[in-house]
């Protein structure tokens, strides 16, 4: 399972990151964003900066409990807010 090793945030969402098989990419993360738990971060810039990988899961997260699965990251997929049409 490939797994996310490293992110730096950018400007506005975006972040850069680092993958376990070697892979990094930019990513903009504003399509991910959505839902009750990621308003905090859509609405202040300085939570949205406090983005870390959490080691034990492999995947970015922050202090306000919000994360983001690293399979989707990687492979581009659709975010589940949108599949679900809400």
């Amino acid at each position: 399972m490939i797994r996310i090793c490293e992110v730096t945030a950018l400007a506005g969402f975006e972040v850069k990151l680092a993958f376990t098989d070697g892979t990094n990419r930019v990513i903009d993360l504003e399509q991910y964003l959505h839902g009750p738990v990621f308003e905090p971060l859509r609405t202040d810039p300085s939570l949205f900066r406090q983005v870390r990988v959490d080691e034990e899961l492999g995947t970015i997260c922050w202090p306000s409990g919000a994360d983001i699965d690293p399979d989707v990251l990687y492979e581009g997929l659709t975010p589940a807010w949108r599949e679900h049409g809400s």
